[in-house]
């Protein structure tokens, strides 16, 4: 790789250390009795409130219609996740000091099944929340109602609209996997190039 790739490389992967100082994703809940508003966000290593007691808030918002309680403490890719996000750096400022082509494409590689395999597990978590209620000790009940979350986007739940996305660190994790795939373009490109120019010259 050029010393240009090697530095955006070794930069974009010190640059996912910012996961560890901001909420990865945000699930926020609007309705008429709550003007303020109430909101979730999920970190790279725990679940939090987007304000003092949201989290309180929600839960007992769930026993109404029987869902589950959201315990932060029992969800295990709570513990897995940072250390997935340490390798992930590690490889890609080893891969920025080598500059080997091969491991910034298994850096990609990496993240793209850690981006998709954090968003399958995402949606069965909400699904799982949503779906599976305890309907004989409910409070209020629909029938055929669901409340699973959106995975992205917008949605209503009875009179709560759920909005669903990326957090700060989220949207830094997203721009630093588009730099690294741009970087590796850019280099395939550039070797590419190289031999072209070499036998032109001859």
């Amino acid at each position: 790789m050029s010393a240009t790739n090697r530095i955006v490389l070794a930069t974009v992967s010190l640059l996912l250390f910012l996961t560890y100082f901001f909420p990865l994703w945000q699930i926020s809940l609007e309705a008429p009795q709550y003007p303020e508003g109430l909101g979730m966000e999920i970190w790279i290593n725990r679940i939090d409130g987007q304000s003092p007691g949201d989290l309180d808030k929600i839960n007992n918002l769930n026993h109404y219609i029987g869902m589950k309680t959201i315990h932060p403490e029992s969800i295990r890719e709570l513990t897995i996740m940072p250390w997935l996000m340490r390798a992930l750096m590690l490889l890609g400022l080893i891969a920025a000091a080598t500059g080997r082509r091969g491991l910034l494409l298994g850096w990609i590689v990496f993240f793209a099944l850690l981006a998709v395999s954090g968003m399958v597990d995402f949606y069965l978590w909400g699904y799982d929340y949503g779906h599976n209620l305890d309907m004989e000790n409910a409070i209020i009940k629909v029938p055929g109602m669901t409340y699973q979350p959106p995975l992205i986007g917008t949605k209503q739940l009875l009179n709560f609209t759920a909005h669903s996305w990326p957090g700060t660190a989220g949207w830094t994790a997203i721009g630093c996997f588009l730099a690294g795939v741009a970087t590796f373009t850019w280099e395939h490109r550039r070797s590419r190039k190289l031999p072209r120019e070499a036998s032109n010259a001859h």
